[in-house]
């Protein structure tokens, strides 16, 4: 049988409830509780708010972005051949997918007011579109096999300026020679929360941008093309491999450099979230080593009796261990379960609303992340146990003689 082990059951079975002890031992369990669920929290909700705003900055411009090099600085650039570009594409086994595009700028006009926008063709001949996960009314453009559909998405700020709905025709303006005028039905509104693309850009079917520039585009013409990776974290090293690969006149933009400000934000977020847990970990441990401490004080009498007894400095240290680290795992247990719930409630029933205009998003978002909950619970534990350490070295200096007789 463990002696160390059954005293410290004794000690925690047989405390009283109205001792001082004891009421730090509560402290000591709530501060571990409330620690580790608020890290786990945060994480939760920073790792889900920076998802939310990858995902809806992918949405536009995937990770990679190719066209042809150009000297202008206009929108629209010269077009590319897409059945080559696609074949080079899908032979990097980083690439999970790619989505041509081409852009166009055009004025849209209703019977009230006038919007200058950027009319965005898309096609989805490589899986759906991730614009998809942006609607709030309406349905996505249906893309014809022959003819080059009609359906546009507008979003819901070009929506409330220009007074329009789901169903509505407006005209669009294009500003080329010769100038052309197209009919298009708002079939869907979207919304991403960030200006930088809800209040320029209108989705439509690429064929649409063809025949606009028609006779020069081909069917097999496209502004440019955009690839998702199978892993954002290999962006820099991909981006590098298309430039050695792939044709000299062709250009590899990627997402964190055109939306540079966007990313630095998030990065700014993560080093202040770290520095928020380090604190949090450090009141915990802080408070563990005050817990230690008073028990050993309470407890001298009977430290100095065990020792007269034969005990020996690392059993009696070790009796304290297992009596900090019951203390630790109950902490952690109630704090796992208070983050989780918390988490839970907050994804399905999305309690704790946020301001659009501000925060990009309506909701509090939540991200599952098992492999961060478990580096945050084993963080915690360590800390824990190491804080349970350092005041047992105080026993070494109990001399048997003095504790009995301690009062």
């Amino acid at each position: 049988m463990n002696v160390a082990r059954y005293i410290s059951q004794k000690i925690d079975g047989g405390a009283d409830s109205g001792s001082f002890t004891a009421s730090v031992t509560k402290i000591a369990i709530i501060s571990i509780a409330m620690g580790l669920a608020v890290m786990i929290g945060s994480f939760a909700i920073l790792q889900g708010f920076r998802n939310e705003i990858q995902n809806k900055i992918f949405s536009f411009g995937a990770h990679l972005q190719i066209s042809r090099y150009d000297t202008n600085n206009s929108l629209e650039v010269a077009p590319i051949a897409s059945t080559q570009l696609l074949k080079q594409l899908h032979a990097f086994p980083e690439v999970k997918s790619t989505q041509p595009f081409a852009v166009k700028t055009a004025i849209i006009k209703t019977p009230d007011e006038v919007m200058g926008v950027v009319l965005k063709g898309i096609a989805e001949t490589d899986g759906l579109s991730p614009m998809r996960a942006n609607l709030v009314a309406g349905k996505f453009i249906t893309f014809a096999d022959t003819a080059a559909s009609n359906d546009v998405l507008i979003s819901r700020k070009v929506a409330d300026k220009l007074r329009l709905s789901v169903g509505d025709k407006t005209l669009f303006y294009f500003i080329q020679n010769p100038a052309r005028i197209r009919q298009f039905r708002v079939c869907g509104v979207y919304s991403t929360g960030l200006d930088e693309f809800d209040e320029v850009y209108v989705i439509g079917d690429i064929r649409q941008i063809r025949q606009l520039n028609s006779p020069a585009w081909a069917d097999s013409l496209v502004g440019g093309m955009e690839v998702v990776l199978k892993d954002f974290k290999t962006i820099d090293h991909t981006a590098d491999s298309f430039y050695e690969r792939l044709p000299y006149d062709l250009k590899i933009d990627k997402i964190t450099d055109q939306y540079a400000q966007l990313f630095d934000w998030l990065q700014l977020l993560n080093r202040n979230v770290v520095i928020f847990l380090i604190l949090i970990i450090f009141v915990a441990t802080f408070n563990m080593v005050a817990t230690i401490f008073i028990m050993i004080l309470e407890r001298t009498n009977m430290i100095g009796i065990l020792k007269a007894l034969g005990a020996t400095d690392n059993q009696i240290r070790r009796m304290f261990f297992f009596r900090g680290l019951s203390l630790t795992v109950r902490g952690m247990l109630i704090g796992n379960a208070i983050a989780v719930g918390f988490c839970a409630v907050q994804y399905y029933f999305h309690i704790i609303p946020l301001d659009p205009e501000n925060y990009y998003m309506d909701r509090v978002p939540i991200s599952w992340d098992p492999e961060m909950l478990l580096i945050l619970n084993a963080a915690t534990f360590a800390a824990s146990l190491l804080a349970v350490l350092v005041p047992t070295y105080l026993i070494a200096r109990i001399k048997p003689v003095v504790a009995i007789k301690f009062d």
